[in-house]
């Protein structure tokens, strides 16, 4: 791709140049405006050689543009003093937190412009480089016992660890940008490409002044004698990720005058495009639901006292919708699923603790925890672990029984509470990226970014279409974070009707626990269809060998307590004692 920048064009001439420069400006400011009132996003990404001129190119756009809906990130070189000391190194964890997250951090809201001042390509390459020729030597190694389920999970993610460096980088370049795309942003990328003259030029120009001396390193003007080489590495890494919905925009970063012109028409060209294009009905009606946080809810009549007739309808009702729902689910995900899916209809409600075994097994398993989660930190391993199921299942218990085994300083609980407007404004997963653990620390998530293929398909909070895609855009979520090192644990609390009924009551009866019941927990018994259906359409299309699911049969919570945790204990042996 490279070779089809010219660099033979004439500079162009001021005066032209003005003219047009100005008028592009103008459209360029309007644009934006109209942008922000549209919720239209606009991420614009910056690569290219050292000394081409990239931060230039940022500065001469921000000098125009509205300040208060336009950030710039600005993306640093790798540290490879730090990397070569980071301790997860041997245990495949690539560092404190996954590559990609910095970038999720910095995206603005639909309705913004975000620049980036290198990117995702850049840490990729740099990665990649780092890991084939650096210090950095990662255990490939086979897990131990790997009959077991839990260590056969363990065993698939160490393969996903294990992958082609690059390879791996560019596939969660390239769901990054779909799912920007998808979701209402423009993603505009462009390359400042200059010949090699030019570079060592514009280098050694900036080392000799004493005012930028300090922007050009040893190891910048070494690069100068590696263009070649770096010429073939970024030539192929374009034409890898030169996709449809965010292609690629060579710039000449030799003429400034014609780089302007030429990003300034792009990004014009760009919002024009976005503005343009007719708005998703069914996206916007979603949207101002989520919005107002309301529920797409079926006639009903009060829980007590229906007739017969009242409650038949109510069922069929439910029935019907939930029909219409899974017709609207995906046939099959593009990831490898696993073969033996769980499946709510095979659930063993009768599994049950006597409280006196429940006692002595609970004790043991939160001791062997602890334990675990020292070695884990001093490994710097991540743990994530995961509870959805329904309401009054035991959701809540089982994850205080997990906290009480672990310092306090070294796990975050996360609830998953209705979004927030910011929230709202961004990509589904954003609010999930942002609430990571540090590695060696952990992390409990009280309900999920499943969220999406749940309450938000039942309560009519997500299109159609939007909640179908996001079965595989969670798992490219997943998979970056096993890639990551995370140890990935998803757990769903089940429990028969029969029984969170019983609970639901006994909870309206105790003042001490009405707190825990809602006009909303009763409703959702009504939905009950609509929600099978779509927990079963997550196994089936979640379930993935890296992160499958694991389901906790909670009818006896303590059944459930001790469940999870061995089962969170059987996957960290298996990370960390593997060989």
């Amino acid at each position: 791709m490279l070779e089809t920048v010219d660099f033979s064009e004439e500079p162009l001439p001021k005066e032209e140049y003005k003219a047009r420069r100005d008028a592009l400006t103008e459209r360029l400011v309007v644009l934006q405006q109209q942008a922000r009132a549209a919720g239209v996003g606009l991420v614009v990404l910056f690569e290219g050689w050292n000394g081409a001129g990239k931060g230039s190119r940022i500065s001469d756009l921000m000098y125009n543009l509205d300040a208060r809906a336009t950030s710039v990130y600005v993306t640093e070189n790798i540290n490879v003093a730090d990397m070569a000391a980071f301790p997860g190194n041997s245990q495949g964890v690539t560092g404190f937190f996954p590559s990609m997250q910095q970038f999720w951090n910095a995206l603005g809201m639909r309705g913004t412009i975000t620049f980036y001042d290198r990117g995702w390509y850049t840490t990729s390459v740099q990665r990649m480089l780092y890991t084939q020729f650096g210090d950095v030597k990662i255990k490939h190694g086979k897990v131990k016992r790997p009959k077991a389920a839990v260590a056969r999970a363990v065993h698939e993610a160490a393969e996903e660890r294990h992958i082609d460096a690059l390879r791996g980088a560019l596939a969660s370049a390239a769901d990054f940008e779909k799912q920007l795309t998808d979701d209402g942003y423009v993603v505009v990328k462009f390359f400042v490409h200059v010949t090699k003259e030019a570079q060592r030029k514009r280098l050694t120009r900036l080392r000799e002044d004493p005012a930028t001396a300090w922007r050009v390193s040893d190891g910048k003007m070494a690069t100068i004698g590696e263009y070649e080489e770096a010429y073939r590495l970024y030539d192929n890494l374009l034409e890898g990720s030169d996709f449809s919905y965010a292609p690629w925009h060579l710039i000449n970063g030799e003429d400034k005058r014609r780089a302007n012109i030429a990003i300034a028409e792009t990004l014009v060209d760009a919002l024009s495009r976005a503005l343009a294009a007719a708005p998703d009905p069914a996206a916007a009606a979603a949207a101002a639901k989520a919005q107002a946080n309301s529920a797409g809810s079926l006639d009903e009549a009060p829980i007590e006292g229906r007739s017969a007739d009242v409650q038949a309808a109510i069922e069929q009702a439910a029935a019907a919708q939930a029909a219409e729902q899974h017709a609207h689910a995906p046939r099959a995900s593009r990831f490898r699923i696993v073969s033996k899916l769980p499946s709510l209809d095979k659930v063993d409600h009768t599994l049950s603790l006597e409280p006196d075994e429940y006692k002595r097994r609970l004790k043991a398993q939160q001791e062997r925890l602890n334990k675990l989660e020292m070695e884990m930190y001093q490994a710097r391993v991540p743990l994530m672990v995961m509870f959805e199921g329904w309401d009054a299942a035991g959701k809540g218990g089982a994850i205080k029984r997990v906290a009480q085994a672990l310092d306090a300083r070294a796990y975050t609980i996360f609830p998953s509470p209705a979004p927030t407007k910011p929230e709202l404004l961004h990509p589904h997963l954003w609010r999930y990226w942002t609430r990571l653990p540090k590695a060696g620390h952990v992390g409990i998530y009280d309900r999920s970014w499943y969220g999406r293929v749940l309450v938000e398909r039942v309560e009519g909070f997500a299109s159609n279409a939007e909640w179908a895609r996001a079965y595989d855009e969670i798992n490219e979520f997943e998979q970056d974070l096993v890639r990551w090192g995370a140890v990935l644990l998803k757990f769903w609390v089940d429990v028969s009707p029969d029984e969170q009924l019983a609970r639901f009551r006994a909870r309206q009866d105790d003042p001490a626990k009405q707190w825990k019941i809602t006009d909303e927990d009763w409703r959702n018994r009504d939905k009950y269809p609509q929600y099978k259906s779509a927990v079963e359409d997550m196994f089936r299309l979640t379930s993935t060998p890296f992160a499958p699911w694991i389901v906790l049969e909670s009818d006896d919570k303590r059944f459930a307590r001790v469940k999870a945790l061995e089962i969170i204990n059987d996957a960290l042996e298996a990370r960390l004692h593997g060989e």
